[in-house]
C-alpha cells in the first residue's frame, strides 16, 4: 500500500506519513491535510474488534476519519481497494469543501 499507492504524494498529490502517532495510538498511514487514517487489518484484527471500534471513535472524537482494509484485500485487490480509496477521499474532499 505504501510503496504502491501512498509514497511520495503519488496519491492525488497527497502527502500521508507512515507509522504516525496519533493519541494513544499508532496508525498506519496519516494525511493531516484530509484528518484521515488508514488501517490495514491483519488476521490478528479479528479478535480485537473492541479496541479497533473504540480507537475509532477517538480519533473521530479529533475529527480524523478512519478508513479499514484488510491485509487481504491490499495483497489481492489493491487496483480495487485503490479505487474504494480514491472514492472516500474524493466524498471526504467534498464534505470539507461544503464546511
Amino acid at each position: 500500500m505504501w510503496f504502491k499507492i501512498l509514497r511520495n504524494r503519488a496519491f492525488r498529490g497527497l502527502k500521508f506519513t507512515r507509522q504516525k502517532p496519533l493519541d494513544k495510538y499508532i496508525v498506519d498511514f496519516y494525511c493531516s491535510k484530509l484528518l484521515l487514517t488508514i488501517e490495514i487489518d491483519g488476521d490478528s484484527h479479528v479478535e480485537q474488534q473492541e479496541y479497533d471500534k473504540e480507537r475509532t471513535k477517538r480519533l473521530g472524537d479529533y475529527g480524523i476519519t478512519v478508513i479499514r482494509y484488510t491485509n487481504r484485500e491490499v495483497l489481492e485487490s489493491l487496483p480495487g481497494v485503490f479505487d474504494d480509496l480514491n472514492k472516500k477521499v474524493e466524498m471526504l474532499e467534498e464534505s470539507m469543501e461544503v464546511n
